[in-house]
């Protein structure tokens, strides 16, 4: 479905807050093969029924009797993640922590490591503590086609690891490995490891399971507690009180609804894939090294959603950890990852950017870089050999691998 409601004004006039109009944001012009919201094509009329209730509550904007923070980022999962797409400067978020002798504390007794900015009339928003040593934007990815992902057996994410770089590309791809909540369901394609399972969502891979991440998102993004995680967001910063509404503030079915919706968004519609220049710059980003990384093909395991049973899927995406280089450290950390490492974003909808955003571009996990180009230059540390590669190029050899990304 294409939802262009404008969510944040309404929010602004319920809560009293000021908020960029939708307009800002999002094109009311968009034709299919650019829309990145939608269903997955070949989806049951049941699988399709639920996808609309998902999709209804994950446009949903939270009110202060819906059970809305006392502190929150944002009142609605659409309101980062617009039409599906991914965030915008206005919506990027900060989480922040102390590195001291080496050693990563996330600073929970100081609010830490999410800095809610937003509260509810008489309660007080957060502050970056003045003991945060260390901080860093994240910018909301897309979220079409992460059903794929969710689908993938572990197995597969184990073969393409590489840790110690056995194989000597220069590419040592690393898996992270969390404790997984209470509520956490392993299923046959979970492989645990010293009673940890393996993340593939978010930024730096903390979540296991769309359940997981539309949980976290819920508590973290806007306050509001669910069967799954029944206690309150509070500012532990002052008051430490929480809000008026009972908890918990949504059911388990408004959690599962949502992350159902989000496991059957259909990937990103692919554009002049068989243009001649596209097609050479494929092939060039190949050569260059860039499908080390952004693997091109993969095949989910078993599904229940027969759309996602066994089928091959085009991220350009290894879903794995990389060492960035000293370009993308922020100091800030989660897990096992080190604050140079960063799950490999999907290219799908790379060249869908400027959808949901009005035609403004941001790219990376805090939205630095305002072209693919400038994207590139940021990479260092295991993508520095391909990085140099790329620049070794003719502009006619360059100009066509960003065409292809354009593609995507």
């Amino acid at each position: 479905m294409k939802k262009f409601d404008c969510f944040i004004t309404l929010v602004g006039l319920v809560l009293g807050l000021s908020f960029t109009s939708c307009d800002t944001f999002i094109s009311t012009s968009i034709s299919d093969d650019e829309a990145l919201d939608g269903p997955i094509a070949t989806l049951s009329g049941a699988e399709t029924g639920r996808h609309i209730i998902g999709d209804e509550e994950f446009s949903k904007v939270y009110s202060i009797s819906d059970g809305l923070g006392p502190i929150f980022n944002a009142a609605s999962c659409e309101a980062c993640h617009i039409a599906d797409g991914r965030g915008h400067a206005f919506t990027t978020f900060t989480r922040f922590g102390r590195v001291e002798n080496g050693v990563f504390d996330a600073l929970q007794d100081f609010g830490g490591p999410q800095l809610q900015d937003k509260s509810l009339p008489g309660f007080s928003a957060e502050f970056l503590p003045a003991l945060a040593n260390v901080h860093s934007g994240f910018m909301a990815p897309a979220v079409t086609g992460l059903g794929y992902v969710e689908a993938l057996d572990d197995s597969t994410l184990m073969r393409l690891a590489d840790p110690e770089d056995a194989n000597k590309d220069g590419i040592s791809g690393r898996l992270n490995y969390v404790i997984p909540p209470e509520f956490f369901k392993p299923g046959s394609k979970h492989v645990p490891v010293n009673g940890k399972y393996i993340a593939r969502f978010g930024r730096k891979a903390m979540a296991i399971d769309l359940v997981h991440q539309s949980v976290n998102a819920f508590f973290n993004d806007m306050g509001i507690s669910s069967e799954y995680h029944p206690q309150d967001i509070r500012n532990v910063q002052s008051s430490d009180v929480t809000d008026n509404a009972n908890d918990p503030e949504i059911s388990a079915k408004v959690v599962e609804d949502v992350a159902f919706y989000l496991r059957t968004l259909k990937v990103p519609p692919r554009r002049n894939s068989n243009d001649a220049d596209v097609i050479e710059g494929e092939k060039a980003f190949l050569q260059v090294g860039c499908g080390n990384c952004h693997v091109q093909t993969l095949k989910t395991g078993m599904s229940a959603i027969g759309s996602l049973h066994k089928v091959e899927f085009h991220p350009y995406s290894d879903f794995l950890l990389h060492d960035m280089g000293s370009e993308l450290n922020d100091g800030y950390t989660e897990g096992d990852a080190l604050s140079s490492e960063w799950r490999t974003t999907p290219l799908w909808g790379i060249g869908l950017a400027h959808v949901s955003n009005g035609g403004a571009i941001a790219f990376l996990h805090d939205g630095r870089a305002k072209t693919i180009r400038q994207a590139i230059d940021y990479h260092g540390g295991e993508a520095a050999d391909s990085r140099s590669k790329f620049k070794a190029l003719n502009a006619i050899l360059q100009d066509k691998i960003l065409k292809f990304l354009q593609s995507l």
